[in-house]
């Protein structure tokens, strides 16, 4: 897949995978949702969803680390920065011709444009807030929340 058919498919998945509404209980619901499919997998990875800055869910499977806690507020702070994936962001500047650890001018302390989170937007609002994962490789953990998104708004949430 191209860099910019990898862009496509990123971009269309954020326009499919929109919420009616996001309060707590429904940030409760996906993270239990993410964290039995991490377990059924046998998955190392720390999961997050924070809502306008408020983090409403954590957990922290056998074989992560608090490292998985400080990339998953960095790809939320890219989130929470362009309103787009943090994988989105960072094939956009490769796609562009550039790099985002270069060309965005942010410090890396604080930013990470990999694959792992992604925004949670409502229909009629936008992004409202994060669901990320880490411990995986960049692409996986962006799959890892992307095929749950996709099977928990499936279901009516």
């Amino acid at each position: 897949m191209t860099g910019r058919e990898l862009l496509d498919e990123l971009t269309a998945q954020e326009s499919r995978l929109v919420f009616d509404h996001f309060d707590e209980d429904t940030a409760w619901a996906l993270g239990v949702a993410l964290r039995e499919a991490a377990v059924d997998a046998a998955l190392p990875v720390a999961i997050s969803i924070r809502r306008n800055g408020q983090r409403l869910f954590h957990a922290a499977l056998p074989g992560a680390s608090a490292d998985n806690d400080g990339w998953l507020a960095r790809k939320s702070a890219v989130v929470d920065r362009y309103g787009r994936s943090s994988l989105r962001v960072g094939e956009q500047f490769r796609v562009d011709g550039g790099s985002f650890d270069v060309d965005a001018r942010l410090p890396l302390s604080d930013y990470a444009a990999h694959g792992g989170a992604f925004p949670i937007l409502v229909r009629g609002t936008g992004c409202v807030g994060t669901v990320a994962v880490s411990g995986l490789p960049e692409l996986e953990d962006h799959r890892l929340v992307v095929e749950t998104l996709e099977d928990f708004l499936a279901r009516g949430h």
